[in-house]
């Protein structure tokens, strides 16, 4: 019997049809609720409007008390969730696809921990309190966590396996958030620029902080969809990735490079959120199976649902104050957090 290797990097053979309507399915049910959650966000706040108001309002805007909140604050609002929520879904599941290590998160393998201690820096050393320019720090303190995790993963003779990655990840994150408490201790505006940030936060954001980083995030969520296929082959070791013809150097530079943009941007945008790279990927793959070239798109819709949901949750808890979205997310992550490690197989994807 011959057999016939893909023509080109990560074609995969073609699904059941079973397979691609539940990943129809649940493509169509995560826009679905993204559209009712996105209603729901705009209603939802220290001073509820009705959701037949609100659609009025969407409509026609009457310079009303209630128009200008949804308008100025609301929308923009739901709109950051759900661009900060695409970036980091995707930057989970690139970083899970890439380390084959379903641990993997931009939280937990120190990322998110980078971009902030590279903030908390320019706030306390330079003076800066502008995400225009402290963004490029965010940019450039994710990717030197990232580089650093995969380089300490692989240190010594053996190779980074995903128990390595992950503990190299949980190292680095808690000496450089060892690293930002002193920092902000001793530098008082450094304490106050930080102090509700990096809980996570999405209050008062608006569309100059959208206009900041959707550009960068647009262009990670290009280059992971450009990824997929690679990843794919990948997937199956790194030896039949290349007789399948992929580049694995360029791929995880690629890779890396959209991982940094999307969690740094997001970072920038409202502080550091844990658990939604981690448990969205988890469901895609419930959800579409392994293939990339699905899990990136239905990450794109469903770590906003997430998000948003966190969102909402933490404006009613303890109503009219709120609770940052960043401890929010992390109380719903966590049970999925320890789902995950309790699997019997979680060495490798």
């Amino acid at each position: 019997m011959t057999a016939v290797a893909p023509s080109r990097p990560g074609v995969a053979p073609r699904p059941s049809g079973r397979v691609t309507g539940r990943r129809t399915t649940g493509m169509i049910v995560a826009i679905v609720l993204l559209v009712l959650l996105a209603l729901v966000s705009v209603s939802v706040g220290s001073n509820a409007i009705p959701l037949d108001h609100v659609w009025q309002l969407l409509l026609h805007p009457d310079g009303s008390f209630e128009s200008t909140v949804i308008h100025d604050q609301r929308i923009p609002r739901t709109l950051l969730v759900i661009v900060v929520g695409a970036a980091l879904g995707v930057a989970g599941a690139l970083m899970q696809s890439l380390t084959r290590n379903p641990l993997a998160d931009p939280g937990v393998m120190g990322v998110n921990a980078g971009a902030s201690l590279a903030v908390v820096l320019a706030v306390a050393f330079f003076g800066i309190a502008s995400i225009w320019f402290y963004m490029w720090f965010a940019f450039g303190g994710a990717a030197l966590a990232a580089v650093a995790v995969y380089l300490l993963g692989g240190a010594g003779r053996q190779a980074a396996t995903p128990a390595r990655l992950a503990l190299a990840g949980v190292a680095i994150s808690m000496a450089i958030t060892a690293l930002v408490q002193t920092v902000i201790l001793s530098n008082q505006n450094a304490y106050n620029e930080f102090r509700f940030w990096a809980s996570g936060s999405v209050e008062g954001r608006g569309y100059p902080i959208i206009g900041a980083v959707v550009g960068f995030i647009v262009v990670g969520l290009v280059l992971a969809l450009i990824s997929a296929p690679a990843l794919n082959a990948l997937a199956l070791g790194e030896d039949t990735g290349r007789a399948l013809g992929v580049r694995v150097a360029r791929t995880r530079t690629l890779v890396m490079i959209a991982v940094t943009l999307l969690a740094g941007a997001a970072t920038a945008a409202v502080g550091p959120i844990m658990f939604i790279g981690l448990g969205v990927p988890y469901l895609a793959r419930a959800v579409c199976g392994p293939d990339q070239r699905w899990v990136i798109p239905f990450s794109v819709v469903s770590a906003p649902v997430v998000l948003m949901v966190a969102d909402i949750l933490s404006r009613v808890v303890i109503a009219p104050e709120e609770v940052q979205v960043g401890i929010m997310a992390a109380i719903l992550g966590g049970p999925v957090f320890i789902a995950i490690v309790r699997r019997r197989r979680i060495e490798t994807l």
